[in-house]
């Protein structure tokens, strides 16, 4: 009995002792989980309560940075415009722009020009940094990219240069064709002569200074605030009588065709601006005796069905180098032809703005010396269209060959109309 009661003894100091033990091994665990770390050191603890919170609302890229130039903060823009790597700050003009305003108080403002992080492209990013102290220890920059606005700046003073360059060439020409006018008063011939140049050049003014009005419409104005159901046949017909006398003049046939009975949801004017101007242009760069087909389908598209419209002419076709200009304002790809014609530069620009503001986009084919094929894609209306899904003259979204691309081939069903 002795032995029994003395081993339960032992075991009963034992389990006390395991006890005391886990306990201080709890206690201690827990005092080393409240420790603060290196890490927590530099996360938002060490913030100024609320700071969080606003730099997460900002639009501009945030960095929090400590004494020793350590990230403490960072938005996820500032990650992407490559302003922090690996927990530094990696813009060196930034971080020297933070240790003086930590030196000093003072704020600092100034404006950089960063290359593209991830791309082999020449062009800079261009930002707007300014950095202010954040408390006693920590210093706050915001970074607010101007690459965009600069790009709209540029636009615009080009597009005022240009208006101004052509505005001045048909007025400069009025006023010397007015003097000559004045000086052969006596002679009638040349009157006659000065004053046929001098109805051309109005012209060309009045057809400046329209287009002019008609883009900054189509920029400006909301095309779906009066948009309706517009036959795609009409618009065809439209477009073709707008070029009907150049084109005769040049014995340039014309011909319709394609599906029958398609309608788009827009504006009408705008649609029809749109149209004919591309099909002025097929006939202005087209030599004579030859042909432009305007074509239209239904094409499946995830988002819905579109309608492509496309041009197709055998003109003097667009180089590589210039198809991705060609829908600039004022951009002429034969500057000499432009003037012959009366062309101001803006006839593709309006198509471009039309398309995108009716939710579609516009298109080039082109091969120098066979011709080129512009096709405008637009959303269907479908509440007019009664035909089923699997008609037979639907065509799978995954045909995106323009139309007609040998200026030879025949588009279906033709209306010829001289």
């Amino acid at each position: 009995m002795d032995v029994n009661a003395a081993v339960a003894a032992a075991a009963a100091i034992a389990g006390l002792c395991t006890g005391v033990i886990a306990m201080l091994a709890f206690r201690w665990s827990e005092r080393d989980q409240a420790r603060p770390t290196r890490t927590s050191l530099h996360t938002d603890a060490v913030l100024p309560p609320g700071v969080d919170t606003v730099l997460s609302v900002l639009r501009s890229s945030a960095v929090v940075l400590d004494e020793s130039d350590s990230v403490v903060k960072a938005s996820s823009a500032a990650y992407a415009l490559g302003l922090v790597r690996g927990g530094k700050l990696a813009v060196e003009p930034m971080l020297h722009m933070a240790r003086d305003t930590r030196r000093d108080g003072e704020i600092r403002q100034v404006e950089l020009d960063l290359p593209r992080r991830g791309t082999g492209r020449g062009e800079a990013l261009a930002v707007s940094a300014r950095v202010a102290p954040l408390g006693s220890r920590l210093v706050l920059l915001l970074v607010e990219d101007l690459t965009e606005a600069r790009r709209i700046e540029a636009v615009r003073r080009d597009f005022v240069a240009n208006v101004s360059h052509e505005l001045k060439t048909p007025v400069g020409a009025l006023s010397l064709l007015s003097e000559a006018v004045m000086d052969a008063s006596d002679d009638p011939e040349a009157v006659e002569r000065f004053a046929g140049r001098m109805q051309i050049e109005a012209t060309r003014l009045t057809n400046l200074v329209q287009e002019l009005i008609d883009l900054s419409r189509v920029q400006n104005d909301d095309p779906l605030e009066d948009a309706e159901p517009v036959r795609v046949d009409e618009l065809v017909a439209e477009a073709i009588d707008r070029s009907r006398h150049p084109a005769s003049t040049k014995q340039i046939t014309m011909a319709a065709g394609g599906t029958a009975d398609l309608h788009i949801w827009g504006h009408r004017g705008q649609l029809a601006a749109a149209l004919g101007n591309l099909v002025e242009n097929a006939v202005n760069y087209s030599p004579s005796r030859t042909r432009v087909g305007i074509s239209a389908r239904r094409v499946s598209a995830p988002g819905g069905d579109l309608i492509e419209i496309a041009v197709t002419d055998q003109g003097i076709g667009i180089s590589e180098k210039d198809r991705e200009r060609v829908f600039e304002r004022f951009y002429r790809v034969d500057p000499a032809r432009s003037r012959a014609t009366g062309g101001t530069g803006l006839g593709l620009a309006i198509v471009k703005h039309v398309a995108a503001s009716h939710g579609g986009e516009v298109t080039v084919w082109s091969s120098e010396g066979q011709g080129s094929t512009f096709t405008l894609r637009l959303p269907e209306a479908g509440a007019v269209r009664d035909r089923s899904s699997t008609g037979p003259d639907r065509v799978d979204e995954d045909d995106d060959r323009p139309y007609d691309t040998d200026p030879n081939s025949e588009i279906p069903a033709p209306e010829v109309l001289p």
